[in-house]
């Protein structure tokens, strides 16, 4: 993987935010983007992050990364199919359906279903590989954990998995890869998991990590 890369993460939010900030520590180029494309003026300032439209961002970008609430995600990613073309798109959403129905988080799609196979049918030209959707955004760049935290990714796309492996690992994690985006389901019910003890307890300061001998 080349560096630094040119990276356009979509989402204006607290994980847009802080992954982008996270990788333009890490040196690689990036723009941040929103709907209106001017929305985070501190941010820019505090960061030095461009920020653009959504549209601006993915045509800038040979790595984009889509962190939008879930219901959205889908509808974003036909939008902007033509600017994914090619392109690694690193998916952080989940397909959240509303607040906690018994500790646990609803979601609209199927048992067999995950939203990353709905971004790649809407923007089929992108490679996309499911990433950081799995832990809070405290937690996203260089956590400070009794161990090297996993990420769990997966896709079809081998080269755009070894991308968000090694991007994964800049931020200090350990990815492990779980096969095609038919695992995508298996990886967005992680979601579910690590939210579990937050919503329980108040505990939102964990990850997961994969143990070897």
């Amino acid at each position: 993987m080349q560096s630094p890369l040119k990276i356009g993460v979509l989402g204006s939010g607290h994980v847009g935010q802080t992954l982008a900030a996270g990788l333009a520590a890490v040196g690689h180029d990036v723009r941040i983007g929103s709907r209106s494309g001017d929305k985070l003026a501190a941010f820019t300032e505090k960061t030095g992050i461009a920020e653009g439209t959504m549209a601006e961002v993915a045509a800038f970008a040979d790595v984009v990364v889509i962190a939008v609430l879930g219901g959205v995600a889908e509808d974003l990613a036909r939008e902007l199919a033509p600017q994914l073309d090619g392109k690694v798109l690193l998916d952080t959403t989940n397909p959240i359906s509303g607040p906690p129905v018994n500790g646990a988080l609803p979601y609209f799609t199927g048992a067999d279903e995950s939203l990353l196979q709905r971004l790649q049918a809407a923007a089929p030209g992108a490679r996309a590989v499911k990433w950081f959707n799995s832990v809070g955004a405290g937690l996203m760049v260089q956590p400070k954990l009794a161990v090297t935290p996993a990420m769990f990714i997966c896709g079809d796309d081998a080269a755009a998995k070894a991308v968000a492996a090694e991007l994964a690992g800049q931020l200090g994690w350990a990815a492990e890869d779980v096969g095609p985006a038919a695992l995508g389901h298996a990886v967005e019910a992680l979601c579910q998991l690590w939210c579990a003890p937050g919503f329980q307890r108040g505990d939102w300061a964990h990850a997961y990590a994969v143990l070897r001998p």
